[in-house]
């Protein structure tokens, strides 16, 4: 059991992070292209293609810094105090881009300044998320099991550069999510702004691909020693292979460009996964080093394992009851 509990928490983990991450990072995705659209009409419909869906993606937040703190609590107390500048700017402008969403009203006088309150808390948002990505992939220093470094100690180049492709990773999910859920002018620009998108991210994943084998030794060993280098070479090829339907779905298909945009996602993810695990605080503590005690996970786990397919089926139901395409002239309020 001692085993089994702590990778099955990190399987339930990984699960509510890339839920967060594709389902949330789509709507933020659309705060992030706000400014590109022509007037607020158009920002209207925008907004009202995510309205029946954003509050809930933020439930896979809670669910994975909650079982972050309940199943590995001593990675918890290492992770919050090497990042906790980027989580408080990223809590923060999460906080100040729903009260903009709810005070964006149209026609209310103030509609242009919330616009841009959510415009650049998004884009805080997804940055800093960005930030604590690259701040765990480049590794925290532990002394004793705590946190031994500095409250900058995440503030690097590459860390700075995970932030920046998280933004434009998440402009592509909205700019393909608009593809598929609106009508008229906001949909044709998105299919352009996809195809100009695509291309950053896969420069940013191609910069991230390179730099951490090249700046972090147990990274290079993973993917480049054999046996795994004849088995890992498959993950790029996909990538690649995805990101081409995507380009050539921008065209014509609707759904198809936000499918495979979540493909890339995804196969990102698994990068990460294939340079990290079994460390959830890289390099140093794995998550049998941090796991709580068997009873507390057994006591967690029980809930979770009922709870979670109620939410995903809940989630699912709104999602097909939402169905369809926004028109031109819908908006939220």
């Amino acid at each position: 059991m001692a085993f089994d509990l702590p990778t099955a928490w990190a399987g339930i983990l990984a699960v509510a992070v890339v839920l967060y991450v594709v389902m949330d990072g789509f709507d933020l995705g659309i705060g992030v292209l706000f400014p590109s659209a022509e007037n607020e009409q158009q920002r209207d419909q925008m907004m009202a293609s995510v309205a029946p869906f954003w509050d809930g993606n933020e439930t896979w937040l809670v669910l994975g810094g909650g079982g972050l703190l309940v199943a590995f609590p001593a990675a918890y107390g290492v992770i919050m105090p090497a990042l906790y500048l980027p989580v408080i700017a990223m809590l923060l402008a999460l906080v100040l881009r729903g009260v903009a969403f709810e005070y964006r009203a149209p026609h209310a006088g103030n509609t242009a300044a919330w616009s841009l309150v959510f415009f650049g808390a998004s884009t805080v948002a997804a940055f800093f998320q960005g930030v604590i990505l690259g701040g765990l992939i480049q590794g925290i220093r532990v002394e004793n099991g705590a946190f031994a470094g500095g409250a900058f100690d995440w503030a690097t180049p590459f860390a700075l550069l995970c932030g920046l492709g998280v933004v434009a990773g998440y402009a592509l999910l909205g700019a393909t999510w608009l593809i598929m859920k609106t009508e008229g002018a906001v949909a044709e620009r998105a299919r352009r702004q996809a195809r100009v998108l695509l291309v950053v991210v896969m420069g940013f994943m191609v910069a991230v691909s390179l730099w951490t084998p090249l700046a972090f030794p147990r990274i290079q060993e993973r993917w480049f020693s054999a046996p795994n280098i004849y088995v890992l070479w498959i993950v790029p090829v996909i990538t690649g292979a995805v990101a081409l339907a995507v380009w050539r779905a921008t065209e014509r298909h609707d759904w198809v460009p936000f499918v495979g945009a979540i493909g890339l996602f995804l196969l990102g993810y698994l990068g990460l996964g294939i340079s990290t695990y079994p460390y959830v605080v890289p390099p140093s503590l794995t998550i049998w080093d941090t796991a709580s005690s068997p009873s507390t996970q057994i006591f967690m786990l029980a809930g979770t394992v009922v709870l979670l397919p109620i939410i995903l089926a809940y989630v699912a139901y709104v999602y097909w009851l939402f169905r369809g395409k926004v028109g031109e002239d819908e908006s939220y309020h």
